[in-house]
């Protein structure tokens, strides 16, 4: 990642335009072409120094549902039921923490009836009992994470 990468992802963070155009009047306000600002994005997802580019949904707003589950993977088979659970369409972000569930990820669903689905479908490809735990009040938080 360079100084235009970090200049990049920083203007990104909450700001990104709802116009006709909204990647070249970012990179307009960047000074560089659409193409240019594209292409750095894609490489930096598919670097993996971003997880994903896009907005974020509320999906219960929309009619839809979301939860967090937790699984307690072991830590042999991490990579392996990383894989699983994140092929999901659903699945929003996935990320390790140093505790016994360690393993925490985010699924929303155009219904109630479809995260249960896939929950009951990621035990059965796992083994391992999805810990569901939705939503019960809705917080904002305003994070920017400046690189």
């Amino acid at each position: 990642m360079d100084a235009v990468d970090r200049t990049i992802i920083n203007a990104l963070q909450g700001d990104f335009p709802v116009s006709e155009n909204p990647f070249a009047d970012t990179a307009a306000s960047l000074e560089m072409d659409e193409a240019t600002l594209i292409a750095r994005i894609d490489a930096m997802v598919s670097d993996g120094v971003l997880s994903r580019f896009g907005p974020l949904f509320d999906a219960d707003a929309m009619g839809g549902a979301v939860t967090l589950c937790a699984l307690e993977v072991p830590e042999a088979d991490f990579d392996a039921i990383a894989e699983i659970v994140n092929s999901y369409p659903e699945v929003a972000h996935n990320y390790e923490r140093q505790h016994q569930f360690n393993m925490w990820f985010v699924v929303a669903a155009e219904s109630r009836d479809i995260v249960d689905e896939v929950l009951l479908d990621i035990q059965g490809r796992t083994g391992l009992i999805v810990h569901d735990m939705p939503k019960q009040d809705e917080f904002f938080i305003g994070l920017r994470l400046e690189v």
